[in-house]
């Protein structure tokens, strides 16, 4: 039998931020099982109360076949309901106070939007200041690809944001950005998309969420920031294995390596990491050859390194785990060989390579390759060849790297649709502190001691420091390479006393 029909009403959006304001007709309240727990604690507290999606159902007044089919799309934590939409969403996310907790689970973010983003300076203001729910992100569920469609339609904003797809059991499957999220969400639903990966996403979706962002720039940080920590597999699925992103590093104390990884390392592990590179397999060829060239070791973690000059309660010379010591490839960290020093003095030449300061390794390619040919070891010849195509490729592409690292160095005002902005402090192509942007004399007099504290950072120079966000150059470089009228929005901190009021676009008194 069909349930009661329910109008739902719209509530408009704010143009200057595109939040759902909180008044007292549209005061959103926790519905939870068990007592009640406070706003402040919600937004801050991962373990808040499972919320539960019958009630929620009751509550905005629909009927229990929509209820069902909402616990069905939705993940069941820490939902809210509006009074006057019935829309389901989700608490404020706590203050963001640095960068991005990898061991963060699953449920806390699925409990806090998307989670911690530490590239937006306004999560807190706007919950404290301006009285909205944080961040505007809102989640919509629906059984089939008309449901879905429809409240795309009416609900999502036409302005800069992430999106996130989450399938029947509430797994995020995919993540995408867009200059306008009603767009292209809508494209989703469209003729042209069936058959093809939209379409695909589109049959395993069940519900539908979006966090706005104040520009397009701030859109791919988040993206790509999104993408690294929950790797949903659509994201990933259909890619070819050449085309996968990886960084190459070197790090791993107590004798420092090159090695590949999916996602950059806590800068505490890592003395330099460089990245992204594409293809799993070819960056594999290529830390091989630099392992070998710079005579690094490529054990295990679990091998036990003693230096030469480490003194032994037993008289016993430790033995290599392999026969790179004995064929020259290896320095034998493993077996007392070599000194701290002399393995430390190796690792530099190493890290000049990620510079694009060192030849070497292309050069002793080569080397094995026309040696091999000359006598007859047509296999040895072609591997080397092969390597030898690797190692030119991660050449051109640190090349890039390092281009956007001598360019890259000063303060980006990035000016969003609402007219604020946001200050970004990239050094070395690389962003490493956001501020909101003042918007009058007194506002910038409370963040003018954080101005001199950039104008320190990018006094250090050239000089290699790793930051907890390395995946950000290939954004930054490729966005002003792409927007070079952008470069106009930058300066340098110690004239941002004069340039604030242009770049923020805040009118003279």
């Amino acid at each position: 039998m069909a349930g009661k029909r329910t109008t739902r009403r719209q509530t408009p959006h704010d143009p200057a931020t595109g939040l759902l304001p909180l008044d007292e007709s549209t005061a959103e309240y926790e519905l939870s099982v068990g007592d009640s727990v406070p706003d402040d604690s919600l937004a801050n507290d991962s373990s808040a109360s499972h919320t539960s999606c019958d009630a929620l159902g009751k509550a905005a007044g629909e009927t229990p076949a929509r209820s069902d089919r909402v616990a069905e799309a939705i993940p069941k934590k820490g939902y809210r309901v509006s009074r006057r939409t019935g829309s389901l969403r989700r608490p404020p996310p706590p203050a963001i106070a640095g960068g991005e907790t990898a061991a963060a689970s699953v449920s806390e973010t699925l409990t806090q939007g998307f989670g911690n983003n530490p590239f937006d300076p306004y999560h807190a203001d706007t919950v404290q200041r301006a009285g909205y729910s944080g961040r505007p992100t809102e989640m919509i569920g629906g059984e089939t690809s008309r449901e879905l469609r429809d409240q795309v339609q009416s609900l999502c904003p036409p302005v800069p944001g992430v999106y996130g797809m989450f399938d029947r059991s509430g797994e995020l499957i995919y993540v995408g950005k867009s200059n306008s999220l009603r767009n292209r969400l809508s494209s989703y639903f469209g003729q042209s998309a069936r058959g093809e990966k939209a379409g695909r996403i589109i049959e395993h979706t069940r519900a539908i969420q979006w966090e706005t962002q104040p520009s397009d720039f701030a859109a791919q940080l988040r993206e790509q920031s999104l993408i690294r920590r929950w790797i949903p597999r659509f994201n990933v699925q259909g890619v070819p294995e050449r085309q996968r992103p990886v960084y190459l590093c070197l790090g791993r104390k107590r004798a420092e390596t090159f090695y590949i990884a999916s996602s950059p390392p806590a800068k505490t592990e890592c003395v330099a990491v460089e990245g992204p590179f594409f293809g799993a397999g070819r960056m594999s060829r290529v830390v091989d050859a630099l392992n070998k060239t710079f005579r690094l070791r490529d054990c295990s973690q679990q091998t036990v390194f003693q230096f030469s000059e480490q003194l032994s309660l037993f008289d016993v010379q430790p033995r290599p785990g392999c026969l790179r010591l004995e064929i020259g490839t290896c320095l034998g960290p493993c077996a007392a060989a070599c000194s701290r020093e002399e393995y430390a003095t190796r690792v530099s030449e190493a890290e000049s390579f990620l510079d694009g300061f060192n030849e070497e390794p292309l050069i002793a390619t080569q080397e094995i390759m026309d040696n091999a040919s000359a006598n007859r070891q047509y296999e040895l010849a072609a591997r080397a060849r092969d390597t030898l195509k690797s190692l030119n490729y991660a050449q051109r592409k640190l090349g890039h790297l390092a281009d956007g690292r001598q360019k890259y160095s000063f303060v980006y005002a990035a000016t969003g649709y609402d007219g604020r902005s946001i200050w970004y402090l990239i050094r070395r192509g690389e962003i490493v502190d956001v501020a909101a942007a003042p918007a009058d004399a007194a506002q910038y007099r409370e963040i003018k001691p954080l101005m001199k504290k950039w104008a320190s950072r990018l006094a250090a120079g050239n000089s290699r420091v790793t930051s907890d966000y390395p995946y950000t150059v290939s954004v930054v470089a490729a966005w002003f390479r792409k927007h070079r009228k952008e470069l106009k929005q930058s300066f340098a901190p110690e004239t941002a006393g004069r340039k604030y009021r242009h770049l923020s676009r805040v009118p003279v008194a």
